[in-house]
Protein backbone atom coordinates (compact mmCIF):
# COMPACT_ATOMS: atom_id res chain seq x y z
CA UNK A 1 0.00 0.00 0.00
CA UNK A 2 1.71 3.18 -1.18
CA UNK A 3 0.68 6.19 0.87
CA UNK A 4 2.91 8.91 -0.52
CA UNK A 5 4.67 9.18 -3.86
CA UNK A 6 8.27 10.14 -4.10
CA UNK A 7 9.27 13.58 -5.27
CA UNK A 8 7.63 14.80 -8.46
CA UNK A 9 9.85 13.72 -11.30
CA UNK A 10 11.70 11.40 -8.92
CA UNK A 11 13.30 8.13 -9.94
CA UNK A 12 11.24 5.25 -11.23
CA UNK A 13 12.03 1.57 -11.24
CA UNK A 14 14.54 0.73 -13.93
CA UNK A 15 15.38 4.38 -14.57
CA UNK A 16 18.01 5.39 -11.98
CA UNK A 17 17.93 9.09 -11.31
CA UNK A 18 21.22 10.89 -10.80
CA UNK A 19 20.67 13.27 -7.89
CA UNK A 20 22.31 16.67 -7.64
CA UNK A 21 24.88 15.12 -5.28
CA UNK A 22 26.47 13.39 -8.24
CA UNK A 23 26.66 16.37 -10.55
CA UNK A 24 29.96 16.74 -12.45
CA UNK A 25 31.14 19.40 -9.99
CA UNK A 26 30.50 17.16 -7.01
CA UNK A 27 32.11 14.17 -8.70
CA UNK A 28 35.18 16.35 -9.22
CA UNK A 29 35.22 17.04 -5.47
CA UNK A 30 35.04 13.32 -4.84
CA UNK A 31 37.94 12.72 -7.20
CA UNK A 32 39.93 15.33 -5.30
CA UNK A 33 39.50 13.43 -2.06
CA UNK A 34 36.26 14.51 -0.39
CA UNK A 35 35.74 10.93 0.79
CA UNK A 36 38.49 8.34 1.08
CA UNK A 37 38.67 5.60 -1.49
CA UNK A 38 36.38 7.25 -4.05
CA UNK A 39 38.10 7.40 -7.41
CA UNK A 40 35.26 6.79 -9.86
CA UNK A 41 31.47 6.65 -9.99
CA UNK A 42 31.44 2.86 -9.74
CA UNK A 43 33.20 3.06 -6.37
CA UNK A 44 30.23 4.91 -4.90
CA UNK A 45 28.01 1.87 -5.28
CA UNK A 46 30.38 -0.19 -3.15
CA UNK A 47 30.39 2.21 -0.21
CA UNK A 48 28.05 1.19 2.61
CA UNK A 49 24.52 2.47 2.94
CA UNK A 50 23.34 3.80 6.30
CA UNK A 51 19.93 3.85 7.99
CA UNK A 52 19.32 5.85 11.18
CA UNK A 53 16.12 5.03 13.06
CA UNK A 54 15.26 7.66 15.69
CA UNK A 55 12.43 7.34 18.19
CA UNK A 56 11.01 10.18 20.30
CA UNK A 57 11.29 10.06 24.13
CA UNK A 58 12.18 6.35 24.33
CA UNK A 59 13.89 5.53 27.61
CA UNK A 60 16.43 2.79 28.18
CA UNK A 61 16.57 2.64 31.98
CA UNK A 62 12.86 1.90 32.59
CA UNK A 63 12.38 -0.87 30.03
CA UNK A 64 11.78 1.18 26.90
CA UNK A 65 13.23 -1.54 24.67
CA UNK A 66 11.13 -4.35 26.18
CA UNK A 67 8.26 -4.21 23.61
CA UNK A 68 10.66 -4.19 20.65
CA UNK A 69 11.33 -7.91 20.25
CA UNK A 70 11.80 -7.75 16.47
CA UNK A 71 14.12 -4.75 16.68
CA UNK A 72 16.31 -6.42 19.30
CA UNK A 73 16.48 -9.58 17.20
CA UNK A 74 17.04 -7.89 13.83
CA UNK A 75 19.47 -5.16 14.93
CA UNK A 76 20.77 -5.82 18.43
CA UNK A 77 21.32 -9.57 18.12
CA UNK A 78 22.75 -9.13 14.62
CA UNK A 79 25.22 -6.50 15.78
CA UNK A 80 26.18 -4.43 18.82
CA UNK A 81 24.16 -2.99 21.71
CA UNK A 82 25.69 -0.07 23.60
CA UNK A 83 24.94 -0.20 27.33
CA UNK A 84 26.27 3.30 28.07
CA UNK A 85 24.78 5.59 25.42
CA UNK A 86 23.87 9.15 26.45
CA UNK A 87 22.39 12.35 25.07
CA UNK A 88 24.03 15.74 25.73
CA UNK A 89 20.64 17.29 26.51
CA UNK A 90 17.49 15.51 27.68
CA UNK A 91 15.12 17.42 25.40
CA UNK A 92 14.01 16.76 21.82
CA UNK A 93 15.26 19.74 19.82
CA UNK A 94 18.71 20.21 21.41
CA UNK A 95 19.33 16.47 21.24
CA UNK A 96 18.26 16.16 17.59
CA UNK A 97 20.45 19.15 16.75
CA UNK A 98 23.35 17.31 18.39
CA UNK A 99 22.70 14.23 16.26
CA UNK A 100 22.63 16.26 13.04
CA UNK A 101 25.65 18.45 13.81
CA UNK A 102 27.79 16.16 15.96
CA UNK A 103 28.06 19.05 18.42
CA UNK A 104 27.25 19.75 22.04
CA UNK A 105 24.42 22.26 22.61
CA UNK A 106 26.83 25.06 23.57
CA UNK A 107 28.26 24.79 20.05
CA UNK A 108 25.09 24.40 17.97
CA UNK A 109 23.19 26.85 20.26
CA UNK A 110 19.85 25.02 20.24
CA UNK A 111 18.88 25.29 23.90
CA UNK A 112 15.20 24.32 23.99
CA UNK A 113 12.16 23.45 21.85
CA UNK A 114 11.23 27.02 20.88
CA UNK A 115 12.18 29.28 17.98
CA UNK A 116 13.64 31.67 20.53
CA UNK A 117 15.74 28.75 21.74
CA UNK A 118 17.09 28.33 18.16
CA UNK A 119 14.95 25.28 17.39
CA UNK A 120 14.72 25.26 13.57
CA UNK A 121 15.16 29.04 13.56
CA UNK A 122 16.54 31.03 10.65
CA UNK A 123 19.82 31.23 12.53
CA UNK A 124 19.94 27.44 12.77
CA UNK A 125 19.11 27.13 9.08
CA UNK A 126 21.84 29.58 8.07
CA UNK A 127 24.67 28.53 10.38
CA UNK A 128 24.21 24.87 11.29
CA UNK A 129 22.16 23.14 8.57
CA UNK A 130 24.83 23.53 5.85
CA UNK A 131 27.28 21.66 8.10
CA UNK A 132 25.14 18.73 9.23
CA UNK A 133 26.42 15.27 8.42
CA UNK A 134 23.63 14.61 5.84
CA UNK A 135 24.68 17.79 4.00
CA UNK A 136 28.26 16.53 3.91
CA UNK A 137 27.14 13.05 2.81
CA UNK A 138 25.25 14.52 -0.11
CA UNK A 139 27.64 17.25 -1.25
CA UNK A 140 30.99 15.59 -0.59
CA UNK A 141 30.35 11.85 -0.62
CA UNK A 142 27.75 11.42 -3.35
CA UNK A 143 25.07 9.85 -1.15
CA UNK A 144 21.38 10.14 -1.94
CA UNK A 145 19.72 11.16 1.31
CA UNK A 146 16.19 10.48 2.55
CA UNK A 147 14.40 11.93 5.58
CA UNK A 148 11.00 10.93 6.93
CA UNK A 149 9.35 11.94 10.20
CA UNK A 150 9.89 14.44 12.98
CA UNK A 151 12.79 16.79 12.28
CA UNK A 152 12.94 19.60 14.87
CA UNK A 153 10.04 20.69 17.07
CA UNK A 154 9.57 24.07 15.39
CA UNK A 155 10.11 22.88 11.84
CA UNK A 156 7.46 24.43 9.58
CA UNK A 157 7.00 27.58 11.66
CA UNK A 158 5.98 30.49 9.42
CA UNK A 159 8.61 32.73 11.02
CA UNK A 160 11.30 30.29 9.87
CA UNK A 161 10.32 29.64 6.28
CA UNK A 162 7.31 27.39 6.80
CA UNK A 163 7.00 23.95 5.22
CA UNK A 164 8.57 25.24 2.01
CA UNK A 165 11.95 25.15 3.70
CA UNK A 166 13.88 21.97 2.88
CA UNK A 167 17.18 21.83 4.75
CA UNK A 168 20.37 21.50 2.77
CA UNK A 169 21.55 17.96 2.33
CA UNK A 170 18.34 16.09 1.67
CA UNK A 171 17.48 14.52 -1.69
CA UNK A 172 14.05 13.37 -0.47
CA UNK A 173 12.19 15.17 2.31
CA UNK A 174 9.05 13.97 4.17
CA UNK A 175 9.10 16.08 7.33
CA UNK A 176 6.43 16.46 9.99
CA UNK A 177 5.24 19.96 10.80
CA UNK A 178 6.14 20.81 14.41
CA UNK A 179 5.95 18.14 17.15
CA UNK A 180 5.00 14.47 17.21
CA UNK A 181 1.48 13.43 16.27
CA UNK A 182 -0.08 10.21 15.02
CA UNK A 183 -3.13 11.60 13.18
CA UNK A 184 -4.28 14.99 11.83
CA UNK A 185 -0.87 16.36 10.92
CA UNK A 186 0.82 18.00 7.95
CA UNK A 187 3.91 16.79 6.13
CA UNK A 188 6.31 18.78 3.99
CA UNK A 189 6.88 16.62 0.93
CA UNK A 190 9.93 18.13 -0.71
CA UNK A 191 8.67 21.57 0.34
CA UNK A 192 4.97 21.10 -0.46
CA UNK A 193 2.39 20.69 2.30
CA UNK A 194 0.21 17.61 2.50
CA UNK A 195 -2.42 17.24 5.22
CA UNK A 196 -3.38 13.94 6.79
CA UNK A 197 -6.54 13.12 8.73
CA UNK A 198 -7.67 10.47 11.17
CA UNK A 199 -8.08 7.36 9.00
CA UNK A 200 -5.82 4.61 10.31
CA UNK A 201 -5.36 2.87 6.97
CA UNK A 202 -3.83 5.93 5.28
CA UNK A 203 -2.91 8.41 8.01
CA UNK A 204 -1.27 6.65 11.00
CA UNK A 205 2.10 8.38 10.95
CA UNK A 206 4.36 5.48 11.96
CA UNK A 207 2.89 3.39 9.14
CA UNK A 208 3.12 6.30 6.71
CA UNK A 209 6.82 6.58 7.49
CA UNK A 210 7.26 2.85 6.96
CA UNK A 211 5.57 2.97 3.57
CA UNK A 212 7.40 5.99 2.18
CA UNK A 213 10.67 4.41 3.36
CA UNK A 214 9.89 1.21 1.46
CA UNK A 215 8.95 3.30 -1.58
CA UNK A 216 12.32 5.00 -1.42
CA UNK A 217 14.11 1.65 -1.40
CA UNK A 218 12.09 0.56 -4.44
CA UNK A 219 12.54 3.74 -6.48
CA UNK A 220 15.96 5.13 -5.45
CA UNK A 221 18.93 5.31 -7.78
CA UNK A 222 21.02 2.15 -7.78
CA UNK A 223 24.19 3.94 -8.83
CA UNK A 224 24.78 5.79 -5.54
CA UNK A 225 24.91 4.75 -1.89
CA UNK A 226 22.09 6.02 0.30
CA UNK A 227 21.46 7.40 3.75
CA UNK A 228 18.00 7.16 5.34
CA UNK A 229 16.86 8.88 8.54
CA UNK A 230 13.48 7.75 9.80
CA UNK A 231 12.23 9.63 12.87
CA UNK A 232 9.05 8.13 14.34
CA UNK A 233 6.58 9.93 16.63
CA UNK A 234 6.55 7.01 19.07
CA UNK A 235 6.61 6.84 22.00
CA UNK A 236 6.02 10.60 22.40
CA UNK A 237 2.66 11.90 23.65
CA UNK A 238 -0.23 11.80 22.80
CA UNK A 239 0.63 8.06 22.84
CA UNK A 240 -1.94 7.03 20.23
CA UNK A 241 -1.42 3.36 19.44
CA UNK A 242 -2.50 1.64 16.25
CA UNK A 243 -5.95 0.02 16.68
CA UNK A 244 -4.57 -3.53 16.74
CA UNK A 245 -2.29 -2.70 19.67
CA UNK A 246 -4.60 -0.71 21.92
CA UNK A 247 -5.44 -3.70 24.09
CA UNK A 248 -1.88 -4.88 24.68
CA UNK A 249 0.07 -4.62 27.95
CA UNK A 250 -3.09 -4.32 30.05
CA UNK A 251 -1.28 -5.77 33.07
CA UNK A 252 1.82 -3.59 32.65
CA UNK A 253 2.57 -0.74 35.05
CA UNK A 254 5.39 1.76 35.35
CA UNK A 255 8.36 0.14 37.14
CA UNK A 256 8.33 0.56 40.91
CA UNK A 257 12.10 0.88 41.18
CA UNK A 258 13.94 2.28 44.20
CA UNK A 259 13.56 5.92 43.17
CA UNK A 260 9.87 5.62 42.26
CA UNK A 261 7.53 7.88 44.28
CA UNK A 262 10.15 8.94 46.81
CA UNK A 263 11.18 12.42 47.88
CA UNK A 264 14.25 13.80 46.13
CA UNK A 265 16.24 14.58 49.27
CA UNK A 266 19.37 16.73 48.83
CA UNK A 267 18.49 17.48 45.23
CA UNK A 268 17.87 20.66 43.29
CA UNK A 269 14.84 22.65 44.46
CA UNK A 270 12.78 21.65 41.40
CA UNK A 271 13.04 18.00 42.45
CA UNK A 272 12.43 18.81 46.10
CA UNK A 273 9.15 20.57 45.26
CA UNK A 274 7.50 17.38 43.99
CA UNK A 275 4.73 16.10 46.26
CA UNK A 276 5.50 12.79 47.97
CA UNK A 277 3.70 10.48 47.96
CA UNK A 278 2.15 11.24 44.58
CA UNK A 279 -1.60 11.51 44.34
CA UNK A 280 -3.53 8.44 43.20
CA UNK A 281 -4.63 10.33 40.09
CA UNK A 282 -1.02 11.09 39.15
CA UNK A 283 0.01 7.45 39.61
CA UNK A 284 -2.94 6.25 37.54
CA UNK A 285 -2.06 8.78 34.85
CA UNK A 286 1.61 7.79 34.62
CA UNK A 287 0.78 4.06 34.61
CA UNK A 288 -1.60 4.62 31.73
CA UNK A 289 1.00 6.72 29.89
CA UNK A 290 3.64 4.02 30.40
CA UNK A 291 1.33 1.38 28.95
CA UNK A 292 0.38 3.52 25.94
CA UNK A 293 4.02 4.37 25.23
CA UNK A 294 4.78 0.67 24.91
CA UNK A 295 1.75 0.21 22.66
CA UNK A 296 2.94 2.89 20.22
CA UNK A 297 6.36 1.21 20.01
CA UNK A 298 4.84 -1.98 18.57
CA UNK A 299 4.27 -0.14 15.29
CA UNK A 300 7.91 0.95 15.33
CA UNK A 301 8.83 -2.71 15.74
CA UNK A 302 6.76 -3.49 12.65
CA UNK A 303 8.50 -0.68 10.74
CA UNK A 304 11.93 -2.11 11.58
CA UNK A 305 10.89 -5.58 10.45
CA UNK A 306 9.52 -4.29 7.13
CA UNK A 307 12.63 -2.23 6.49
CA UNK A 308 15.09 -5.04 7.21
CA UNK A 309 13.10 -7.49 5.08
CA UNK A 310 13.01 -5.04 2.16
CA UNK A 311 16.76 -4.42 2.43
CA UNK A 312 17.31 -8.15 2.41
CA UNK A 313 14.98 -8.64 -0.57
CA UNK A 314 16.77 -5.96 -2.60
CA UNK A 315 20.19 -7.36 -1.73
CA UNK A 316 21.24 -4.23 0.18
CA UNK A 317 21.20 -5.56 3.75
CA UNK A 318 24.74 -6.97 3.80
CA UNK A 319 26.11 -3.57 2.77
CA UNK A 320 23.95 -1.43 5.08
CA UNK A 321 24.59 -0.14 8.59
CA UNK A 322 21.42 0.26 10.66
CA UNK A 323 21.45 2.46 13.78
CA UNK A 324 18.55 2.50 16.26
CA UNK A 325 18.37 5.11 19.03
CA UNK A 326 16.22 7.77 20.75
CA UNK A 327 16.53 11.53 21.23
CA UNK A 328 16.23 11.34 25.03
CA UNK A 329 14.98 9.16 27.86
CA UNK A 330 11.88 9.58 30.00
CA UNK A 331 10.65 9.18 33.56
CA UNK A 332 7.37 7.97 35.03
CA UNK A 333 7.21 8.66 38.76
CA UNK A 334 10.91 8.80 39.66
CA UNK A 335 11.51 11.18 42.58
CA UNK A 336 7.73 11.78 42.46
CA UNK A 337 7.89 13.55 39.09
CA UNK A 338 4.90 12.16 37.14
CA UNK A 339 6.01 12.17 33.46
CA UNK A 340 8.53 14.07 31.35
CA UNK A 341 12.26 14.30 30.61
CA UNK A 342 14.62 17.35 31.06
CA UNK A 343 16.31 16.13 34.24
CA UNK A 344 19.95 15.16 34.73
CA UNK A 345 19.31 11.59 35.92
CA UNK A 346 19.98 8.34 34.08
CA UNK A 347 16.34 7.73 33.20
CA UNK A 348 16.30 10.96 31.15
CA UNK A 349 19.81 11.10 29.63
CA UNK A 350 20.49 7.42 28.86
CA UNK A 351 19.08 6.01 25.61
CA UNK A 352 19.05 2.79 23.58
CA UNK A 353 21.68 2.41 20.86
CA UNK A 354 21.77 -0.70 18.65
CA UNK A 355 23.86 -1.03 15.49
CA UNK A 356 24.29 -3.73 12.85
CA UNK A 357 26.25 -3.61 9.61
CA UNK A 358 29.29 -4.78 7.64
CA UNK A 359 32.15 -5.91 9.85
CA UNK A 360 30.08 -5.91 13.07
CA UNK A 361 29.98 -9.29 14.77
CA UNK A 362 26.58 -10.41 16.10
CA UNK A 363 25.44 -10.52 19.73
CA UNK A 364 27.90 -7.98 21.07
CA UNK A 365 27.48 -5.54 23.95
CA UNK A 366 29.79 -2.57 24.36
CA UNK A 367 30.23 -0.77 27.69
CA UNK A 368 32.11 2.11 26.03
CA UNK A 369 30.81 5.56 26.97
CA UNK A 370 29.18 7.01 23.84
CA UNK A 371 26.87 9.94 23.03
CA UNK A 372 24.62 10.93 20.18
CA UNK A 373 27.20 13.52 19.08
CA UNK A 374 29.13 10.44 17.88
CA UNK A 375 26.51 9.40 15.31
CA UNK A 376 27.42 12.02 12.71
CA UNK A 377 31.18 11.36 12.90
CA UNK A 378 30.54 7.61 12.74
CA UNK A 379 28.35 7.84 9.64
CA UNK A 380 30.83 10.15 7.92
CA UNK A 381 33.61 7.72 8.80
CA UNK A 382 31.59 4.91 7.23
CA UNK A 383 31.28 7.05 4.09
CA UNK A 384 35.02 7.67 4.08
CA UNK A 385 34.95 11.34 5.09
CA UNK A 386 37.55 12.57 7.58
CA UNK A 387 36.29 13.88 10.92
CA UNK A 388 39.24 16.32 10.89
CA UNK A 389 37.51 18.20 8.07
CA UNK A 390 34.51 18.97 10.28
CA UNK A 391 33.88 21.01 13.43
CA UNK A 392 32.18 18.10 15.19
CA UNK A 393 32.67 17.41 18.89
CA UNK A 394 31.92 13.69 18.76
CA UNK A 395 34.03 10.62 17.97
CA UNK A 396 33.59 7.88 15.38
CA UNK A 397 32.22 4.64 16.82
CA UNK A 398 33.47 2.65 13.83
CA UNK A 399 36.61 1.33 15.62
CA UNK A 400 34.40 0.01 18.44
CA UNK A 401 31.89 -1.48 16.02
CA UNK A 402 34.56 -3.30 14.04
CA UNK A 403 36.48 -4.59 17.08
CA UNK A 404 39.64 -2.47 16.87
CA UNK A 405 42.29 -3.53 19.39
CA UNK A 406 44.23 -1.24 21.77
CA UNK A 407 41.54 1.40 21.37
CA UNK A 408 41.91 4.64 23.34
CA UNK A 409 38.49 5.96 24.29
CA UNK A 410 36.94 8.74 26.35
CA UNK A 411 35.99 8.43 30.02
CA UNK A 412 33.49 11.30 30.19
CA UNK A 413 30.82 13.21 28.27
CA UNK A 414 29.07 16.53 28.88
CA UNK A 415 25.35 16.90 29.61
CA UNK A 416 23.94 20.43 29.54
CA UNK A 417 20.45 21.86 29.73
CA UNK A 418 18.93 25.35 29.85
CA UNK A 419 15.60 25.35 31.64
CA UNK A 420 12.37 26.60 30.08
CA UNK A 421 10.03 29.00 31.82
CA UNK A 422 9.70 32.71 32.61
CA UNK A 423 10.75 34.39 35.82
CA UNK A 424 7.16 34.89 36.97
CA UNK A 425 4.88 33.03 39.35
CA UNK A 426 2.38 30.57 37.87
CA UNK A 427 -1.08 31.91 38.88
CA UNK A 428 -2.39 28.35 39.29
CA UNK A 429 0.49 27.52 41.68
CA UNK A 430 1.18 30.75 43.62
CA UNK A 431 2.99 28.92 46.41
CA UNK A 432 5.76 27.83 44.05
CA UNK A 433 8.82 29.82 43.13
CA UNK A 434 8.72 31.97 39.96
CA UNK A 435 9.61 30.53 36.60
CA UNK A 436 8.12 27.05 36.77
CA UNK A 437 6.68 25.31 33.71
CA UNK A 438 5.30 21.93 32.60
CA UNK A 439 3.15 21.84 35.75
CA UNK A 440 0.60 19.13 36.54
CA UNK A 441 -2.81 19.87 38.10
CA UNK A 442 -1.45 19.14 41.58
CA UNK A 443 1.28 21.77 41.05
CA UNK A 444 4.16 19.37 40.47
CA UNK A 445 6.30 21.09 37.87
CA UNK A 446 8.79 19.37 35.59
CA UNK A 447 10.83 22.41 34.55
CA UNK A 448 11.78 25.98 35.45
CA UNK A 449 13.84 28.79 33.97
CA UNK A 450 16.64 28.05 36.46
CA UNK A 451 16.53 24.30 35.95
CA UNK A 452 19.74 25.09 34.10
CA UNK A 453 22.57 22.68 34.73
CA UNK A 454 25.66 21.03 33.30
CA UNK A 455 27.11 17.65 34.19
CA UNK A 456 30.15 15.52 33.58
CA UNK A 457 29.10 11.89 33.18
CA UNK A 458 32.14 9.69 33.84
CA UNK A 459 32.56 5.98 33.23
CA UNK A 460 36.03 4.49 33.61
CA UNK A 461 37.62 1.30 34.88
CA UNK A 462 37.38 2.49 38.48
CA UNK A 463 34.62 5.09 38.52
CA UNK A 464 30.96 5.42 37.52
CA UNK A 465 30.30 9.00 38.50
CA UNK A 466 28.14 12.01 37.70
CA UNK A 467 29.01 15.56 38.72
CA UNK A 468 26.47 18.38 38.09
CA UNK A 469 26.24 22.11 38.78
CA UNK A 470 23.14 24.30 38.60
CA UNK A 471 23.08 27.94 37.56
CA UNK A 472 20.90 29.36 40.28
CA UNK A 473 21.18 31.31 43.51
CA UNK A 474 22.10 28.14 45.39
CA UNK A 475 24.85 27.22 42.89
CA UNK A 476 23.64 23.75 43.74
CA UNK A 477 25.86 20.71 43.15
CA UNK A 478 24.78 17.09 42.76
CA UNK A 479 27.23 14.18 42.66
CA UNK A 480 26.38 10.48 42.37
CA UNK A 481 28.43 7.31 42.62
CA UNK A 482 26.42 5.04 40.34
CA UNK A 483 28.40 1.95 41.24
CA UNK A 484 27.06 2.08 44.80
CA UNK A 485 23.89 4.02 43.99
CA UNK A 486 22.59 3.26 40.47
CA UNK A 487 19.22 4.89 41.25
CA UNK A 488 20.93 8.19 42.15
CA UNK A 489 19.15 8.51 45.47
CA UNK A 490 22.07 9.83 47.55
CA UNK A 491 23.78 13.09 46.63
CA UNK A 492 27.39 12.74 47.85
CA UNK A 493 28.50 16.29 46.95
CA UNK A 494 29.22 17.14 50.60
CA UNK A 495 31.03 13.91 51.45
CA UNK A 496 33.18 13.25 48.40
CA UNK A 497 36.92 13.98 48.43
CA UNK A 498 37.26 17.78 47.95
CA UNK A 499 40.23 17.27 45.60
CA UNK A 500 38.12 15.07 43.32
CA UNK A 501 35.29 17.60 43.53
CA UNK A 502 37.67 20.32 42.39
CA UNK A 503 38.92 18.24 39.48
CA UNK A 504 35.39 17.48 38.34
CA UNK A 505 34.49 21.18 38.56
CA UNK A 506 37.53 22.03 36.45
CA UNK A 507 36.70 19.30 33.93
CA UNK A 508 33.14 20.61 33.66
CA UNK A 509 34.41 24.10 32.83
CA UNK A 510 36.73 22.67 30.21
CA UNK A 511 33.95 20.68 28.52
CA UNK A 512 31.52 23.60 28.59
CA UNK A 513 33.97 25.69 26.61
CA UNK A 514 35.24 22.90 24.34
CA UNK A 515 34.87 22.77 20.58
CA UNK A 516 35.83 20.03 18.13
CA UNK A 517 39.06 18.25 19.16
CA UNK A 518 39.14 19.89 22.60
CA UNK A 519 35.89 18.05 23.43
CA UNK A 520 37.82 14.81 23.02
CA UNK A 521 40.67 15.60 25.43
CA UNK A 522 41.41 13.24 28.36
CA UNK A 523 38.93 13.21 31.22
CA UNK A 524 39.68 13.19 34.93
CA UNK A 525 40.16 9.41 34.99
CA UNK A 526 42.18 9.14 31.76
CA UNK A 527 45.95 8.56 32.13
CA UNK A 528 46.65 11.64 30.01
CA UNK A 529 44.62 14.04 32.20
CA UNK A 530 46.46 17.07 33.58
CA UNK A 531 45.03 19.21 36.38
CA UNK A 532 46.26 22.70 37.25
CA UNK A 533 44.66 23.65 40.60
CA UNK A 534 45.62 27.32 40.09
CA UNK A 535 42.90 27.55 37.43
CA UNK A 536 40.28 26.74 40.06
CA UNK A 537 40.72 30.00 41.96
CA UNK A 538 40.08 33.64 41.21
CA UNK A 539 41.94 36.61 42.70
CA UNK A 540 40.03 36.28 45.98
CA UNK A 541 41.08 32.69 46.51
CA UNK A 542 37.60 31.20 46.37
CA UNK A 543 36.65 28.21 44.27
CA UNK A 544 35.49 29.31 40.83
CA UNK A 545 32.43 27.63 39.37
CA UNK A 546 31.20 27.73 35.82
CA UNK A 547 28.32 30.13 35.30
CA UNK A 548 25.79 29.73 32.52
CA UNK A 549 24.66 32.32 30.05
CA UNK A 550 20.98 33.19 30.18
CA UNK A 551 21.28 34.27 26.54
CA UNK A 552 23.31 31.72 24.62
CA UNK A 553 22.20 32.90 21.19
Amino acid sequence: MRLLPLAPGGPRRGRPRHLPSCSPAVLLLLLLGGCRGVSRVAAASRRPNVVLLLTDDQDEVLGGMTPLKKTKALIGEMGMTFSSAYVPSALCCPSRASILTGKYPHNHHVVNNTLEGNCSSKSWQKIQEPNTFPAILRSMCGYQTFFAGKYLNEYGALDAGGLEHVPLGWSYWYALEKNSKYYNYTLSINGKARKHGGNYSVDYLTDVLANVSLDFLDYKSNSEPFFMMIATPAPHSPWTAAPQYQKTFQNVFAPRNKNFNIHGTNKHWLIRQAKTPMTNSSIQFLDNAFRKRWQTLLSVDDLVEKLVKRLEFTGELSNTYIFYTSDNGYHTGQFSLPIDKRQLYEFDIKVPLLVRGPGIKPNQTSKMLVANIDLGPTILDIAGYSLNKTQMDGMSLLPILTGASNLTWRSDVLVEYQGEGRNVTDPTCPSLSPGVSQCFPDCVCEDAYNNTYACVRTISALWNLQYCEFDDQEVFVEVYNLTADPDQITNIAKSIDPELLGKMNYRLMMLQSCSGPTCRTPGVFDPGYRFDPRLMFNNHGSVRTRRFSKHLL
